[in-house]
């Protein structure tokens, strides 16, 4: 071992400058955001993805347990060898409904959703140009990395750099834009009428991540293109089944001849196996009740709204208040690690510091995510605990 010894402490040095830590939580099923841990007892969850509550929905337990007794636990293989089953083919056949594309294609996560469709449909047309958001998410980048296509990347949500680089190149070229419409970290909204009109002249296809909006947003909670009216204008809808549905996995909507590439070539489909029967099940009785229930979308809009109001109020900054994703701007990493501390340990709430290099340095927040599930009650008692903790540190108010 001792030969490794130099290659090991360069990787500890490096680790110990990002090492990340994890509260670990036992979700109390019906109670969610309520949590069992280990050293602060049941705490009260503020950071997670399950922002309607669905992964404790009655409709959508009972899917999967149905789904266990039909057919089991597992898939049994990859899509193309023994593992589709009837539930993939109902849950792609209910999202492309969802979005009104022809075609759709499921995931085992968000990620290898982007990875894998966009290494493909950038990657497999000869001397295609893409041109990406700068605030795209980690997913995105790397699909598009494994593509292979020559990527020009314009400012966040700045419309007219996007046209300055499209103008730039040969006209008779393919051309992918792509953005996400909730960016992840921020809560903004990208400016979809624009780019949509900016991507039809110049002759673009548009790929559009709604992760942070289906559910959420929109007609039957099928985003904000679809809230904007803009849904045809985008080809290719790429959304989660891990946060407005309450499940896991990830998918593609759009034509049929993109999407049968889709499953023809991308690797992160093709090599691994399908997603246990019981989870698309869930997803699927997930995406149903959400397309015919509007009461979880108000509920989250409304503690969203309450919680920007009330930060407002007491001048605490945030990034944007857009969306249901209150990123409350602290600024400095140390400082924001000892919010998130003090918060868990004094008041029993739990919201993760967000550091480099999931944001810039200097840009350290606290990624807030008042659910359909907490109550107003619960939102104040927030807003007060961290306004206390803000108070004394000094923090810059605005």
């Amino acid at each position: 071992m001792s030969e490794y010894m130099d290659f090991f402490a360069r990787l500890g040095q490096e680790t110990s400058e990002r090492k990340r830590e994890f509260l670990e939580l036992g979700r109390i099923a019906g109670r969610f955001p309520a949590a069992d841990t280990a050293h602060h007892g049941e705490i009260s969850i503020w950071c997670s993805n399950d922002y309607l509550g669905m992964g404790q929905h009655p409709d959508v337990l009972a899917g999967m347990k149905r789904a266990v007794d039909e057919c089991g636990a597992g898939s049994g293989g990859s899509r193309n060898i023994g593992g589709t089953n009837r539930y993939h083919v109902a849950l792609e056949a209910e999202l492309a409904a969802l979005h009104g594309k022809e075609d759709a294609v499921l995931f085992n996560s968000g990620y290898s959703a982007n990875e894998g469709a966009l290494s493909v449909l950038a990657g497999r047309i000869d001397d295609c140009a893409v041109f990406s958001d700068q605030l795209n998410h980690a997913s995105i980048i790397d699909g598009l990395r494994h593509s292979g296509a020559q990527k020009f990347i314009y400012r966040h949500n700045d419309c007219a750099h996007l046209e300055e680089l499209l103008s730039g190149v040969d006209p008779q070229r393919p051309k992918i834009v792509v953005t996400e419409s909730v960016h992840s970290m921020r809560g903004d909204i990208a400016p979809l009428a624009e780019i949509a009109d900016i991507a039809k002249r110049y002759g673009a296809v548009t790929f559009l991540d709604e992760v942070h909006a289906v559910g959420m947003y929109g007609p039957e909670g099928a985003g904000i293109a679809a809230r904007e009216g803009l849904a045809p204008a985008f080809t290719v809808v790429m959304g989660t089944l891990a946060k407005g549905f309450g499940m896991t996995g990830g998918y593609v909507a759009g034509p049929t001849v993109l999407m049968d590439a889709v499953r023809a070539f991308a690797r992160s489909f093709i090599f691994t196996t399908a997603l246990p029967p019981a989870v698309a099940a869930g997803a699927l009785a997930a995406v149903r009740h959400l397309r015919g229930s509007q009461r979880e979308r108000e509920r989250l809009a409304g503690n969203a709204a309450l919680m920007h109001g009330l930060l407002r109020d007491r001048g605490i900054p945030v990034l944007s208040d857009q969306t249901h994703i209150v990123s409350v701007l602290v600024g400095e990493d140390r400082l924001c690690k000892t919010m998130s501390a003090l918060l868990l340990e004094r008041h029993g709430v739990y919201v993760q510091a967000i550091n480099a290099p999931s944001v810039p340095t200097g840009e350290e927040i606290l990624r807030v995510a008042p659910s359909a599930v907490h109550e107003a009650a619960d939102v104040r008692r927030f807003v007060e605990a961290l306004d206390g903790i803000w108070t004394e540190f000094g923090a810059s108010r605005g």
